[in-house]
């Protein structure tokens, strides 16, 4: 008996329906220092260094957790492990609003950050209701609940300015622990954990979970999703103080163009889903990569001003993006993000069906440290160099070396394979199941088959 024998579209759609729903609600708890970070920044007297560090410090316990919540989600079950961090991440970010210090708010931001290891919970329990030909376009949509860093973007800054911060964090704590709630209530057991509970299939232990994590390829995955997830939250967290800096915008209007970023950033998941199934994952990456080193490369130029020796005299022009076409940019770079984290996440069921959590987490955890390193890294740029665009430098040199590296993988292994293909100018797709491949754990298969992956 299949594990999904008996799953009716209801159950799926219900599965999926709640899943995104609860993860947009922690991903908006997840975020919520993108907002409020800007008062503490201006209540504590914190440098752009000490600003970015209080944003990235909850990215650094929602990426870490995703390892270990990963793995219990393949023990425990979905329902279960969610609901459970749902809770305990409600503690803690009430009790975000009685802390007073730079040092505590550091440690309660760790608490906060546990809203962000719900993303590889989310993963497992729904790829576990999906068959693999759909598994693409599903973990897309519940991808797409990256909107919450959005909702937070667009809604917090009101709060904040009609409540103050620390009532705005308790009406983020009591949200989730209603969602919390509505989650164990609304779901049921995935096909996955059922069939282990009767015995049809076994519980890998921790170390047979862990056992993918030995092979390049799984790294490589996590190098991508390292820009375009954890490139995505640096930037989510830190386009609000950017607006305010740069071009001078309130909190609140800063805040909505910083939204305008997220949305795009956050539903469009869904579509990178679904063309990862329909054109296939290689090709929405190299399109994400390529587009996304466009934008950066604007957004890296620094407002300039030239003088050039004409005949009869100096000449002077300048050259600097206009909020209108940062904001633009900003757009567009979301979007073609959006579309690489669902094509990064459609390989991981696919090459590793067992071992989803513990792939999924590991993806997830580098993909997140992102979010964490990069904010304190354009904090000190900014310190040292007084030049708000470094950020954006330092993303196009990340992204520069993942599409190289990409590159040089993909025809590496074509050539090795089919060497027909050395002299082919056109890329085929990954194949449905790895070849023999020096990073690939599979390493004794030859299966011919082509299909989108």
């Amino acid at each position: 008996m299949q594990p999904l024998d008996g799953v009716t579209p209801r159950d799926q759609y219900q599965a999926l329906g709640m899943s995104t729903l609860a993860f947009t609600v922690c991903f908006a708890v997840w975020t919520i220092f993108s907002v409020i970070g800007v008062r503490i920044q201006q209540d504590l007297g914190l440098s752009d260094t000490q600003f970015g560090l209080l944003v990235a410090t909850p990215i650094l316990t929602g990426s870490i957790s995703r390892v270990f919540l990963g793995i219990w989600t393949e023990q425990f079950g979905g329902r279960l492990v969610f609901t459970l961090q749902m809770l305990l991440t409600a503690i803690c970010t009430w009790l975000l609003a009685s802390v007073t210090t730079y040092e505590m708010f550091l440690v309660a931001a760790l608490g906060v950050g546990l809203a962000g290891g719900s993303f590889i919970v989310g993963v497992t329990y729904t790829s576990h209701w999906f068959s693999k030909e759909r598994q693409g376009t599903a973990l897309g949509i519940f991808g797409a609940g990256n909107v919450g860093a959005a909702v937070t973007n667009f809604g917090a800054p009101f709060l904040v300015v009609a409540f103050g911060w620390e009532d705005t964090a308790r009406v983020y704590a009591v949200v989730l622990a209603v969602m919390a709630i509505t989650y164990f209530l609304f779901t049921r057991e995935d096909p996955m954990t059922i069939a282990r509970r009767r015995g049809e299939r076994q519980t890998a232990s921790v170390l047979m979970q862990l056992e993918p994590l030995k092979y390049l390829q799984v790294w490589r995955f996590a190098t991508y999703y390292f820009f375009v997830f954890g490139g995505f939250v640096a930037l989510a967290s830190w386009l609000p103080k950017y607006y305010v800096g740069t071009y001078g915008l309130e909190l609140q209007a800063a805040g909505m163009l910083a939204a305008a970023y997220s949305l795009p950033g956050s539903v469009f998941r869904a579509l990178g889903g679904w063309m990862s199934d329909r054109w296939g994952a290689r090709f929405v990456m190299y399109l994400t990569f390529i587009v996304s080193l466009i934008c950066l490369f604007i957004l890296s130029y620094p407002e300039t001003r030239y003088v050039v020796s004409g005949i009869e005299g100096p000449i002077e022009f300048s050259f600097g993006v206009n909020v209108a076409l940062f904001a633009f940019l900003t757009i567009i770079l979301g979007f073609v993000m959006s579309l690489g984290k669902a094509a990064v996440y459609k390989h991981i069921p696919v090459y590793y069906p067992e071992h989803v959590g513990s792939v999924g987490g590991l993806v997830g955890m580098i993909g997140g440290l992102g979010g964490f390193f990069l904010p304190i890294a354009f904090g000190a740029m900014n310190d040292l160099t007084g030049v708000w665009t470094s950020c954006f430098m330092l993303l196009f040199v990340i992204v520069l070396i993942n599409t190289i590296w990409m590159h040089l993988a993909i025809r590496a292994m074509e050539k090795r394979k089919y060497p027909a293909l050395a002299r082919a100018q056109e890329l085929s797709d990954l194949p449905d199941q790895p070849y023999v491949m020096s990073d690939s754990p599979r390493t004794g298969m030859h299966n011919h088959r082509n299909t989108h992956t």
